[in-house]
């Protein structure tokens, strides 16, 4: 009995092996059967699956085409993408297929929950979801010229610091976009993108004109007009950018106190509905009570 016992032991232990190692060298993904495969010189099949970029820009580009676009459209569209900080060209595509994805989930949704009786909410909740991302980026766009906007006076102390150093503009520039890489990541990737083209070929005054267009900031726009200026009649340009800073700290006080103006204007509607209106119903709505309960005699 023991010897039969010990021979079905050992062979099921025998085929267990077998198996295992015929699976294991048959398995596309397993690391025994390429090395097996690669010592019988035989090339392990390889299973391309597309990537989610590529697959989400299937998806979007047939959404993105369902939109007549004019030439002047894309172009506006596209500049506004830039500002925002999206530089690749499929953005566009992404964001007109956004604004139709949006457009068809709000009408699937009114017409799931309503149906199709209220033509109100047919026109307008889809319109809103089609206007939505237009309006997002625009709030991105803010948001980034603010922090631009932030961050241009030390960009700016520190291009002082640098050309009072001995560094030329363009070598300073550069050394000011690795320095507020961190504290300022916004400005400091276009500050790169500068120099890049700079060391492409691109004369200075070209890509700082480039700058103003990617970034729409009135303060950019005047610093670069300053440097322009600057480079053409051959003025210093550590002394330029030392005056352009101190305006622009004015500038940038200025719009604080300008703000701080308008706070009291802005604290009249909250006021009135918070306070003002709370305080009549405490004071005022005992007295019209007992005063209804009296003429009435309830």
């Amino acid at each position: 009995m023991l010897p039969i016992a010990i021979a079905i032991v050992v062979f099921v232990t025998v085929a267990l092996v077998v198996l295992s190692f015929g699976a294991a060298a048959l398995t596309p993904s397993s690391v025994l059967g390429a090395r097996l495969r690669a010592l019988g010189g035989q090339q392990q099949p390889t299973e391309t699956k597309p990537a989610f970029r590529e697959r989400l820009e299937q998806a979007m580009d047939p959404l993105s085409k369902a939109i007549p676009l004019s030439p002047a459209d894309v172009s506006r569209t596209r500049a506004w993408l830039i500002q925002a900080g999206f530089r690749d060209a499929i953005h566009v595509n992404y964001y007109f297929g956004a604004r139709l994805l949006m457009a068809g989930v709000g009408f699937a949704a009114v017409a799931l929950v309503s149906g199709f009786d209220n033509i109100f909410l047919l026109a307008g909740i889809p319109g809103l979801g089609f206007f939505l991302p237009r309006f997002i980026l625009k709030r991105m766009i803010k948001d980034r010229q603010m922090r631009i906007r932030i961050g241009l006076p030390d960009a700016l102390d520190l291009t002082v610091i640098c050309v009072e150093a001995g560094l030329a503009l363009d070598q300073a520039l550069m050394r000011v976009g690795e320095d507020l890489h961190h504290a300022h990541p916004d400005l400091s990737d276009e500050l790169h993108l500068v120099t890049l083209e700079m060391r492409a070929g691109k004369p200075r005054a070209e890509a700082l004109r480039n700058l103003v267009d990617r970034t729409g900031v009135d303060d950019i726009r005047a610093l670069v007009g300053t440097l322009i200026q600057t480079d053409r009649f051959g003025t210093s340009i550590a002394q330029a950018l030392r005056v352009h800073s101190d305006s622009l700290r004015t500038a940038r006080r200025q719009r604080a106190e300008e703000q701080a103006a308008k706070t009291t204007i802005k604290m009249v509607p909250p006021l009135v509905v918070f306070v003002l209106l709370p305080f009549l119903f405490v004071s005022v709505g005992p007295a019209l009570i007992q005063a209804y309960r009296s003429l009435t005699g309830r």
